[in-house]
């Protein structure tokens, strides 16, 4: 496998005050022999009014491991059950906004079989959070077309680089079920 990318990115979105805490999260490019599968969610919130497109998954709980957090996550956002392929890297990002710095911990993964969602109340009324299956190109489109709003652009510049990552290893073949 190639190794792994670890960018650090600021927020140029909003005004940098102070970062009061870290958080670990885990996210996932997951993919099948189709399709790539992202969350879209719509908020309305004080990073303002978007619908935007993301990569499945979360924080990481006290005393878990990353492995463990990324399945949990896929669960209960995709509803499915993955075989992590690789970790792709680390991405190092600011929400000035929240004052928060976000340690992202990427992997690449397969689906082995689909079953139902685990939603929190918050994920389905106030994101109301859906699964999407698209092609690389209309993945690609839905992150520039969601890069109108501030919140799209800290997302698509924190994302669109481990998506290709990823593109880049399944067109190596390197990634089999």
């Amino acid at each position: 496998m190639d190794e792994e990318l670890y960018i650090e990115l600021e927020d140029t979105e909003w005004k940098y005050d102070f970062i009061d805490h870290d958080r670990q999260i885990v996210r996932a490019i997951v993919c099948d022999e189709n399709n790539f599968y992202f969350v879209r969610v719509k908020r309305n919130d004080d990073f303002g009014k978007a619908t935007l497109i993301e990569t499945a998954g979360g924080g990481v709980e006290d005393g878990e491991n990353l492995s463990d957090a990324i399945q949990r996550e896929l669960k209960e956002e995709l509803g499915v059950q993955v075989k992590i392929v690789c970790k792709l890297g680390v991405i190092s990002d600011f929400y000035n906004l929240v004052h928060r710095h976000n340690i992202n911990h990427y992997f690449l993964c397969v689906v082995l079989s689909e079953g139902d969602k685990q939603l929190t109340q918050a994920e389905k009324e106030e994101f109301q959070l859906s699964t999407l299956k698209l092609s690389y190109e209309e993945a690609v489109e839905e992150y520039e077309k969601a890069s109108i709003t501030r919140l799209g652009r800290l997302i698509a510049r924190r994302e669109l680089p481990i998506l290709r990552h990823a593109k880049r290893l399944i067109d190596k073949k390197q990634v089999k079920n």
